[in-house]
């Protein structure tokens, strides 16, 4: 997620002066073992998700109508009980529930404090398919955090002049689905929305076929909720090729993003750039839509990221780029590896971050000593004020710490490593975990077995001193 909104550009700046492993497939989930997961319970955030439960498949079919602001849809759930219960208990939020089967059987389904709850008997291991049929105009929720874009909250609401769209980390799938909002539990996906005539309709995953104007897309590796996308508006889909014949898609509305598209349009050079440091694009696709949000995400295979606010500029341009980069090296880290709980968020946004000022370092020719003076001062500020990035508070979620505290650590293991080893230990770290959920332990664990050398005091002293280590 970007955080412009609380971290000065660094180039302006420095011119001036453990591991949750995947269950093995038993033959009553092998054909959604790829979204095979295991949930735990989120340290910062108990009161979302539900670690009893393993989401296998969303199965979303949507219908928005822009003149009535009515969402319909009909959410098909593959779900494995990760142990035996009477009911299950999923997060969804101000829509009504129209029907409810469990395996083919008619169940009734109560909302109450943002989850919905269908009696059922689970026994472990054994999965169900549950069918909800649901309505409404979306609404967003809330989120504890004081930066800029908190105001806004998290999920899906509608824009104006009809169109839709969502932000929602940590939570706010729940406002267009029922949803298992824990980032442990990653599912696949298959959406398709139908939108009017002269209306498009954008998702996360990889995009199919358009059947009239219904929209397709299909997310073949498994994602954490907080990474899908939904956005409709009249847009115009702009294609592209990236490295090695990589399929990009941009979704813009004509006039409106002309110059974000010459920006989006640098994704190519982006992404080769990245793949040099990082090795091959997780994905099989690429792309990013426009929204009418303040912020941007790294939601899966399609980046969602919002309208700069005020004039064009030549600094409105530069952070539109650099925010780019930031999302598309989440693809790497957060999307491809992802935290097993929010407390871990620094694996996120401290590698992202990282790569983005490694960009602007390249872009605008500033020295290393430049971005260690950089870092080293405003690491400092940051711990004062919101405490160090490996113990996060819940009520600042994702606030500037996690950014560039993380950065800075891996600004030290950088310069201890060398760029040669630094960089084959990064690309290792995505090709060996992919499509699962890891931890610190896990990190510490992997960075002694690949280089030889134990590197615990160094990362436990820059993601836990109240201070900026020595």
């Amino acid at each position: 997620m970007d955080r412009h909104l609380a971290v000065v550009a660094l180039a302006a700046t420095v011119l001036c002066a453990g591991c949750t492993s995947r269950p093995a497939p038993s033959t009553a989930t092998d054909a959604w073992r790829g979204g095979l997961s295991t949930p735990v319970a989120d340290t910062l955030y108990p009161e979302h998700g539900n670690p009893g439960l393993d989401v296998l498949h969303y199965d979303l079919k949507l219908d928005w109508q822009p003149a009535s602001k009515v969402l319909t849809g009909v959410a098909t759930l593959r779900v494995r009980p990760v142990v035996a219960a009477s009911s299950i208990v999923l997060d969804f939020a101000n829509l009504a529930v129209d029907t409810v089967t469990v395996d083919d059987a008619p169940a009734t389904g109560t909302l109450a404090d943002q989850k919905l709850t269908v009696p059922a008997t689970l026994v472990a291991d054994r999965p169900v398919t549950l069918v909800v049929g649901y309505h409404g105009t979306p609404e967003p929720v809330s989120y504890p955090s004081r930066r800029g874009d908190a105001k806004e909250g998290v999920g899906l609401r509608p824009a104006k002049g009809g169109g839709l769209w969502t932000m929602q980390e940590p939570w706010g799938a729940l406002t267009w689905y029922p949803a298992n909002e824990l980032i442990s539990d990653e599912a696949l996906y298959d959406i398709a929305v139908t939108v009017p005539e002269g209306w498009a309709a954008v998702a996360s995953g990889t995009p199919g076929p358009v059947d009239g104007t219904t929209y397709r897309y299909t997310s073949a590796d498994p994602v954490a909720t907080y990474l899908t996308t939904l956005a409709v508006d009249r847009y115009q889909k702009v294609t592209a090729t990236g490295p090695h014949g990589l399929p990009l898609t941009y979704w813009v509305v004509p006039e409106t993003d002309d110059k974000l598209l010459t920006e989006l349009k640098k994704s190519p050079k982006m992404l080769t750039w990245l793949e040099s440091k990082l090795g091959r694009y997780p994905f099989e696709t690429a792309g990013a839509l426009v929204n009418g949000s303040i912020s941007a995400m790294e939601t899966q295979q399609m980046l969602s990221l919002g309208r700069p606010g005020g004039s064009w500029s030549e600094d409105t341009r530069r952070w539109f780029e650099q925010t780019l980069v930031h999302e598309y090296a989440h693809q790497w880290f957060g999307d491809a590896v992802t935290p097993s709980t929010w407390t871990d968020l620094w694996l996120n946004e401290g590698f992202a971050q990282y790569m983005q000022y490694l960009y602007e370092q390249e872009i605008d020719g500033f020295s290393d000593a430049a971005l260690e003076t950089f870092l080293r001062g405003r690491d400092a500020q940051l711990r004062k004020s919101v405490g160090p990035p490996g113990k996060p508070k819940a009520a600042n979620f994702a606030e500037s710490n996690v950014y560039v505290c993380g950065a800075a650590m891996l600004k030290e293991l950088n310069d201890a490593l060398g760029d040669t080893e630094f960089f084959a230990l990064m690309t290792a770290w995505v090709a060996e975990h992919r499509n699962t959920n890891q931890d610190r332990a896990a990190f510490i664990t992997f960075v002694e077995a690949r280089t030889g050398t134990d590197f615990s005091e160094l990362i436990n002293a820059w993601l836990d001193s109240p201070t900026t280590p020595a």
